[in-house]
């Protein structure tokens, strides 16, 4: 915006700069009319035009000129001349120096505007930089109840609804948590080798009976990886909430193993920008916070898996490339 309100100040002040020119010139060539003591300009007799009054600044392809009248009795008229490839070098030198200021100008309101930046912004990167860190102490303070509760949990001896209702949620919160703390946190990966079949039990047993009106189909090979489980865990945690959520009533969630791969397909009410569902915050609803499956890209590159997303209609199917973390 800067920018283009210089460039329009600048265009005007060169149109006025050259008129400036064209004027200064003609005064000199009429006082020369006068007293003939300027080496720049030379003279010549030329017919009377009738087309061409006198004192007025010409034109043509060799030469700007004004034409002087002789006595009235003389039939010509003196035409005081000036080389037009001169007057081309004074423009250009002219426009060289107003683009020079426009150079000078365009640094300077880009220096202030980025100095202004940082200051109106710095308010507001201590507000987040505050938010953050009050999020992180928040995390970092519900880390030791959850604990506990799984503690406990475990050592009740009962296999009550409730109590397994009760795990189920605090596992979720639990999650919740790890996810939160990895999005703010740079975690260290730690490699070890497991069972794939093992950790897509353990996800299914923990959302199937949330979600029985789903249909579920696995037919998972039991594929030794070598990569951190933890995050692996989250990856397919997030992925099957994701498929739970968005899926309709009557709908379905297959898992399978196909060629060192591992496929996700659910049924869905559809989306809308498959694009953009890896991007950080982006959501098609009210539901969630938009981040799990940002999560997911960005622990899929830490470990060096590659995914994937088609859509098919409303069939939503999402490949996990295990090559590089399968142990052949």
């Amino acid at each position: 915006m800067i920018e283009a309100f210089l460039s329009f100040i600048f265009y005007q002040y060169k149109k006025i700069e050259e008129e400036h020119l064209r004027e200064n010139l003609f005064l000199e060539m009429k006082n020369y009319s006068f007293f003939f003591d300027d080496t720049r300009f030379d003279i010549d007799i030329v017919p009377r035009l009738a087309k061409k009054a006198p004192y007025e600044l010409y034109m043509d392809n060799n030469s700007l000129y004004i034409l002087v009248p002789l006595p009235s009795s003389h039939p010509d008229m003196l035409k005081i001349y000036y080389p037009k490839p001169e007057f081309v070098k004074q423009l250009q030198r002219l426009k060289k120096e107003i683009l020079y200021q426009f150079l000078f100008l365009s640094i300077l309101a880009f220096i202030i505007s980025v100095l202004f930046s940082f200051y109106a912004l710095n308010p507001l990167r201590r507000s987040l930089s505050l938010l953050e860190t009050f999020i992180k102490d928040i995390i970092h303070d519900l880390n030791t109840p959850i604990s506990n509760i799984l503690i406990n949990l475990k050592m009740i001896d009962d296999n009550s609804e409730e109590v397994e209702s009760i795990t189920r949620s605090t596992k979720a919160i639990s999650m919740l948590h790890n996810n939160l703390n990895a999005y703010l946190e740079i975690v260290k990966n730690e490699a070890e080798r497991f069972n794939l079949q093992e950790v897509i039990e353990e996800q299914v047993a923990f959302f199937a009976p949330m979600y029985h009106y789903l249909q579920w189909d696995i037919n998972v090979d039991k594929y030794i990886l070598h990569t951190d489980r933890h995050a692996f865990s989250r990856m397919i945690y997030n992925l099957l909430s994701n498929a739970c959520k968005y899926n309709i009533s009557d709908g379905f969630i297959r898992i399978e193993t196909q060629k060192d791969s591992l496929i996700i397909t659910n049924s869905s009410h559809g989306i809308k920008e498959p694009s953009k569902v890896f991007e950080r915050f982006y959501k098609e609803s009210e539901r969630g916070l938009g981040i799990g499956l940002h999560i997911v890209k960005v622990l899929s590159e830490q470990l060096h898996i590659k995914t994937n997303l088609t859509l098919e209609g409303t069939t939503v199917t999402i490949t996990l490339q295990l090559s590089k973390v399968t142990v052949k």
